[in-house]
């Protein structure tokens, strides 16, 4: 077994055991409630670590099974999403063609793309080449019928669902001096301070966050943000040996993907609230969709492919 697998196994473990802990405070502060006293913020807490349980076990098998699992699982967590998405947006019988192009053609070159490591390619495909061809193919039906709104949708869902979804996986084509077969290690690194990140944030802004930063999207406070993305930093920080950022730059990294993510899931709430839905589907019982799952880290994994890419490589 090498190096990166044993690191893999360390990490899948260690986030086994704060995943106990989590569990743990979640049981004690529920045994504490008087019976029949129903606490929401308590729920939706345990149900965010019980997302967290399946989140863990799924991308700790794909880091296991290397380059192809990784490939598979965000390949298929990109489809769902873009179905989510495009199932609360307006369309006409003129969009037909261009939505099965942006499914059955956009997405999968994406994924090749960033599979055969062509960053010149997947960084420019669906920000220039879809936002450009998709809406011609539409127009070419005759429809003008909200065909700005129509048009914008379904470009934003390409971007979220399938651009800023396949930067998880592209992290494992940087190529940093010295950091060798690891690149597998900067998903895990960035999934885990981003999601724990999110959790602790949701924790402490609903025990001690008093200031709303937008009262009419998310109950997200100042607060709460602050504590969660300097936990985020605490954990970039402590988690610093399996990158090549060493432990400012792990914590600086992690401090900027955790509140990328944070600004980024008040931008997800923003779209709900215009959509009237509170989930984006029901693929996870209890739990909405792929998207509600992933929202801070597909916000957060460009950016943090980026700042990679241009200080360390």
């Amino acid at each position: 077994m090498n190096s990166t697998m044993t690191d893999i196994l360390l990490l899948a473990f260690g986030s086994f055991g704060i995943l106990i802990a989590l569990t743990f405070v979640g049981e004690v502060l529920r045994a504490r409630e008087e019976p029949g006293f129903n606490n929401p913020v308590l729920d939706t807490y345990m149900t965010r670590v019980q997302s967290w349980w399946g989140m863990v076990a799924f991308i700790g098998i794909a880091l296991l099974l290397g380059k192809p699992g990784v490939m598979v699982l965000f390949g298929f967590a990109s489809f769902a999403a873009l179905r989510e998405f495009l199932t609360l947006t307006t369309k006409a019988q003129a969009d037909h063609l261009s939505l099965a192009l942006a499914f059955f053609v956009v997405l999968p070159l994406q994924y090749v793309f960033v599979g055969m490591e062509w960053a010149g390619l997947f960084t420019v495909l669906i920000p220039v080449y879809a936002f450009l061809f998709l809406p011609m193919v539409s127009a070419l039906r005759g429809n003008p019928d909200k065909f700005l709104v129509r048009v914008a949708e379904t470009q934003w869902a390409l971007m979220i669902a399938v651009y800023c979804v396949s930067h998880v996986p592209a992290l494992m084509s940087v190529e940093i001096d010295g950091y060798g077969d690891r690149s597998l290690l900067l998903i895990a690194f960035l999934v885990m301070v981003v999601q724990l990140g999110d959790l602790l944030e949701y924790f402490f802004g609903r025990r001690i966050g008093r200031t709303r930063i937008a009262p009419g999207l998310s109950p997200k406070t100042w607060e709460g943000v602050l504590l969660g993305v300097a936990s985020a930093m605490i954990i970039g920080a402590m988690l610093n040996w399996i990158t090549p950022f060493g432990l400012i730059g792990a914590a600086l990294m992690a401090g900027v993907a955790s509140l990328v993510g944070m600004l980024g899931n008040l931008v997800v709430a923003a779209i709900k609230r215009d959509r009237g839905v509170k989930d984006w589907s029901h693929l996870i019982p209890g739990q909405g969709g792929f998207v509600d799952q992933l929202d801070s880290v597909i916000f957060a994994a460009p950016i943090f492919y980026m700042l990679t890419v241009y200080f360390y490589t």
